[in-house]
């Protein structure tokens, strides 16, 4: 999916919705950024593999599509710290019955529950 999907007015709702979540690490910082707001290093730190340059990307993203506020505290060094916006809490919940889907899928997956 490319990020054109995610201005695109004319799509179904379900395609704008995974648009703006699509990559590898988006759903990860919005699980993180749902126990409150982060720092940067400390979002690096707890997801190994993911670079400095695409967590950037990443939160741009995200702050462009209303789903992360930035607010930066001036003083040396500065601080930045992201936050989940009302919008974003509001997706996080409304990913809630997918990713129940999606452990139950696993379990299938790995016999460790019947299917329905």
């Amino acid at each position: 999916m490319t990020r054109k999907l995610a201005q695109n007015t004319n799509v179904c709702g379900v395609t704008a919705a995974i648009a703006v979540i699509d990559g590898k690490w988006k759903t990860a910082l919005l699980w993180l950024l749902e126990t409150g707001p982060r720092r940067p290093g400390e979002l690096l730190r707890l997801l190994p593999g993911l670079s400095e340059k695409v967590l950037t990307q990443a939160l741009r993203e995200m702050e462009g599509d209303g789903l992360v506020h930035r607010e930066v505290h001036e003083g040396l060094p500065l601080k930045t710290v992201y936050s989940l916006t009302d919008f974003g809490r509001d997706l996080s919940v409304a990913l809630t019955p997918l990713s129940d889907w999606g452990h139950r899928r696993l379990d299938n997956l790995t016999g460790a529950s019947p299917a329905p």
